[in-house]
């Protein structure tokens, strides 16, 4: 998001929706690198259990 936009949605909006929206954007990112993370640990627990099943 472009602080440009940022300006505009703060003039029209007011500030508690401008920083919301901001949060929500930066927040959605930081979302998706812990959905990959936890997958990933995922994967890794279910191989472990498999090593120590044999």
């Amino acid at each position: 998001m472009e602080y440009s936009v940022f300006i505009q949605l703060l003039g029209n909006f007011g500030f508690p929706i401008a920083v919301t929206l901001f949060l929500l954007v930066k927040l959605e990112k930081k979302l998706e690198q812990l959905e990959l993370a936890i997958h990933a640990l995922s994967k890794a627990f279910s191989k472990q259990e498999g090593k120590e099943d044999k």
